[in-house]
């Protein structure tokens, strides 16, 4: 048989309210867009006051592709291609409707990937 949970419901509570956040997840091929594209968010949140955690790196995909060169003979003849895909994660700390207004409104270069949940 278990222990009964010594936290009281209050504590769960207060615990619930404090993990609310906005995380957004910056996608693009090209990693000096997406490093500019996440300083404007980040610029944008502190200007509003928000706590911020990030822009964390995470790990880059990396989608390679072989093509032959030739399509009847010299089947040893091959080219290589790969796509890189650049990704970070921008936490937003208990977000107020104010922060969600001006991330509607951010313009973003083209090609970057822009993905929000709230949690």
């Amino acid at each position: 048989m278990r222990p009964k949970s010594t936290r009281s419901l209050a504590t769960k509570h207060r615990e619930e309210e404090v993990i609310q956040r906005l995380r957004i997840k910056v996608k693009a091929y090209d990693s000096k867009i997406i490093d500019t594209s996440a300083k404007q968010i980040v610029d944008m949140a502190v200007r509003n006051g928000a706590q911020i955690a990030g822009p964390t790196p995470l790990p880059t995909e990396i989608h390679k592709y072989t093509v032959n060169r030739s399509s009847f003979v010299h089947k040893n003849a091959r080219e290589q291609y790969e796509i890189r895909v650049h990704k970070r994660l921008i936490d937003i700390l208990n977000p107020n409707p104010k922060i969600i207004g001006a991330l509607t409104n951010l313009n973003l270069p083209a090609g970057v990937d822009v993905e929000i949940k709230m949690k």
